[in-house]
């Protein structure tokens, strides 16, 4: 029976890696594979998914009015969908997900971050916490040797930032991973 997987974690513990390996690991028994990613999210080039160690391959893109519904009936035969970057999703699109699961027998596995900078969960990451068949944790660590659970959005000096849009693009030049200590330190340094 097919499932809604949800693999997620703080920013740099290898979801693009993991979604990557799964990918090549369903290729490598001669099963279809389907991969998408957030149109919003062009750091490696549109309809990319790349990895901070060097795996890369081509992904169909997403964005809030795409229908996962008909995306999924233009080519239906597929053993697995993956996605990456996918606390971009809608709750919609989550839902449309867990349609895909449960009346195409379709497994998909999603790739995303938990919370913003600010502590507060994405829409997408909201709703896969919310109804996947299974959840895992990717971990990564903060400076101290904790495990990293928060993101912290930095200037270009290196100040956290407290305010500003929800989805901002970047990566270890705009954000750091660190314990639930540490980002609440970064944050009151940032708010005095």
């Amino acid at each position: 029976m097919a499932q809604l997987y949800f693999y997620y974690s703080a920013m740099n513990a290898g979801k693009s890696t993991a979604l990557l390996q799964s990918d090549y690991n369903y290729h490598e028994r001669g099963m279809k594979t389907r991969l998408l990613t957030a149109q919003l999210d062009n750091r490696f080039g549109e309809g990319q998914i790349a990895s901070r160690i060097g795996l890369e391959k081509p992904a169909d893109t997403f964005n809030e009015s795409t229908d996962l519904i008909d995306w999924y009936q233009q080519e239906p035969s597929v053993d697995c969908i993956l996605i990456d970057e996918a606390q971009f999703l809608t709750k919609q699109q989550v839902d449309d997900l867990a349609t895909i699961v449960d009346e195409f027998n379709t497994p998909v596995l999603c790739y995303g971050i938990r919370t913003d900078f600010q502590g507060e969960l994405f829409s997408g990451s909201e709703r896969l916490l919310a109804i996947s068949d299974k959840l895992t944790e990717l971990k990564t660590v903060c400076h101290c040797g904790r495990k990293a659970i928060m993101v912290v959005r930095m200037d270009e000096q290196g100040n956290a930032l407290v305010e500003g849009a929800q989805v901002q693009i970047g990566g270890n030049e705009k954000y750091v991973s660190m314990c639930r200590k540490h980002y609440k330190e970064a944050l009151a340094k940032a708010q005095n």
